[in-house]
């Protein structure tokens, strides 16, 4: 799972989140599906049911084995575990993709930046040093030895949001051309006091650092840099500085960068507010102006910024691996199921350890996504549509393996009617809830709704929509593009021990194991829960590939566009 993507602060749950997850239990519980309704054969169920404990087991402990060497990415771990899958698939009879090859190539450039150790700022009165790593962090996308900025104007642009549907434009009448853009973290809504900005609590994409960066490239500025805040970023600045300073993987592109900004990067909200101090401006007053509906860019009081990073350059080819169940009747449209094989290889030891294996994040997504493959192969029935059975690369780099499906898609978007994507399932027992990541968002809730009243569970509604998990795993590169994408999961309500033992469970997850050596197969876990969440997503893809339709956005999606435009083409 993608860095940052669990906190001890923002993810586990408290006493007053139970209560607030009981309440909505009960609503949830009552609503009724309005689009979906599960095939009624006998047969359905028992393919189903063909995904046990046992077997999520088998291919867990396969995943996760220390011989995979933790699944990094440009090492022998990568080699050997898409070998592994690829493999798999063959056994199991699936067809590999387009050109005869289990493997998309990936190709990604590995950027090692060291930043001068200081940004500097001049303009009114004595200039500004900002100090690496106490101040400021910054890296940038460029395929370049060296990349700088010099006497680049500083200008605020809000939160960097150009959202028309909302009727917002931070950039509107700023010409930000060679000039470095300060923006706020999050967006209005999320961050400000005004909820019925946006999506009020519930981060909207806009919020995400990533966006903030396409948005002052897609304008042109040279840097940009964001003011980092713990309550609206949902993360402390070590995790920041954590990021920036290793290594990154990005995407090769054949200008190698170019339409990025030379720099990207973060202020700590101390260095922010002395910047603005600087401009003869208050922060306070630019934040809440920031937070109004009508607000209008400003130059920073005159001041410029210089700041430069060397860079060291290691271009690979990573790769995807993909194999697909040929549909009977409609081969030519596609349901995705996905879930990432990289984890962090070998690093660091901690305990004597030095293998991250990441059994649960993300082997249990694996083991998922390879039992159901086997479910549909030895389902009496066959599929309509086609079954394309997806593993990425580059996840916890920026999810990189499914942008470069989403961008150079061997099967056409407009053909491609879902994305099932399954990301740090939990191998703590049977839950009562499916929780939906991103609720609201498409018709695909229904069909999950649905199943999961076969197996006597309610739907929970995304219990932190302000952290926006939504954004931060490999469904989002599909809904980026229009294809509606469903990624939800049990973890809230244990059948056996109810909310409280497993909000404990998992915060010793978070707290000793996310991300860590320790992450590793453990046989006492008990893996029944991830094969009921295996059995609801199969009878999902099941329900799809036997339609003739395609499930929609919802109104007010930020991916409904997308879509609507794809299929203009279809």
């Amino acid at each position: 799972m993608l860095l940052p993507r669990l906190l001890p602060a923002s993810l586990l749950l408290g006493l007053t989140a139970l209560a607030a997850c009981q309440s909505q239990t009960a609503t949830t519980t009552a609503a009724a599906p309005t689009a979906a309704t599960l095939t009624p054969e006998a047969s359905a169920p028992a393919a189903a049911e063909a995904i046990s404990a046992a077997t999520i087991g088998r291919y867990l402990q396969a995943v996760s084995a220390d011989e995979m060497l933790g699944r990094k990415p440009f090492t022998a771990g990568e080699e050997r575990s898409t070998q592994y899958l690829a493999d798999e698939f063959r056994r199991l009879g699936l067809q590999p993709g387009p050109g005869g090859s289990y493997f998309q190539p990936v190709p990604l450039v590995e950027i090692t930046g060291t930043p001068a150790p200081t940004l500097l700022v001049k303009g009114k009165g004595q200039p500004l040093s900002l100090q690496y790593k106490t101040d400021f962090v910054s890296f940038t996308q460029r395929e370049q030895p060296q990349v700088s900025v010099s006497n680049s104007p500083l200008v605020f642009a809000g939160y960097g949001v150009v959202a028309p549907e909302y009727g917002w434009d931070d950039y509107r009448g700023l010409d930000v051309k060679g000039k470095t853009v300060v923006v706020l973290v999050n967006d209005p809504g999320n961050a400000g006091q005004d909820t019925t900005l946006f999506k009020g609590k519930a981060m909207t994409y806009y919020g995400r650092w990533t966006y903030k960066y396409e948005e002052a490239a897609r304008h042109g500025a040279a840097g940009v840099l964001i003011v980092h805040d713990t309550k609206p970023a949902a993360y402390p600045w070590s995790v920041v500085l954590s990021g920036a300073i290793s290594p990154k993987l990005r995407a090769q592109t054949d200008n190698k960068g170019a339409d990025k900004c030379a720099l990207e990067g973060w202020l700590t909200l101390d260095a922010a507010k002395k910047l603005f101090q600087a401009a003869g401006l208050s922060y306070e007053q630019l934040y809440t102006a920031a937070n109004t509906r009508g607000f209008r860019p400003r130059p920073l009081g005159g001041l410029t910024l210089s700041g430069s990073i060397q860079n060291k350059l290691r271009r690979q080819t990573s790769r995807n691996v993909l194999a697909v169940l040929p549909g009977t009747t409609r081969p030519g449209e596609y349901i995705i199921y996905s879930a990432h094989w990289d984890h962090f290889g070998v690093g660091k030891a901690i305990a004597g350890d030095s293998i991250y294996n990441g059994a649960v994040d993300d082997g249990t997504g694996l083991a998922a996504l390879l039992s159901i493959a086997e479910a549909f192969q030895k389902a009496p029935q066959k599929p309509e549509r086609s079954i394309v059975f997806l593993a990425v690369t580059a996840e916890e780099q920026g999810l990189l393996g499914s942008a470069y499906y989403a961008q150079h898609p061997p099967y056409p978007l407009n053909k491609t009617v879902a994305d099932l994507n399954m990301d740090m399932l939990w191998p703590y027992g049977q839950m009562k809830d499916l929780t939906v990541i991103g609720y609201g968002q498409s018709e695909l809730e229904d069909y999950a709704r649905a199943a999961a009243r076969e197996q006597d569970r309610y739907i929970l509604p995304d219990q932190q929509p302000e952290t926006g998990m939504f954004y931060r795993s490999d469904h989002f590169n599909f809904a980026h593009v229009g294809v509606p994408s469903l990624y939800a999961s049990g973890g809230f309500e244990s059948r056996t021990g109810g909310k409280e033992a497993i909000a404990q469970q998992r915060q010793n997850y978070t707290t000793n194991m996310y991300h860590k050596p320790a992450d590793q197969f453990d046989p006492s876990w008990d893996l029944s829960g991830i094969a009921q969440d295996a059995q609801l997503y199969f009878r999902v893809g099941q329900r799809l590939a036997a339609e003739t339709t395609f499930p929609q956005w919802r109104a007010g999606s930020e991916f409904k566009g997308a879509r609507d435009k794809s299929m203009g083409g279809k």
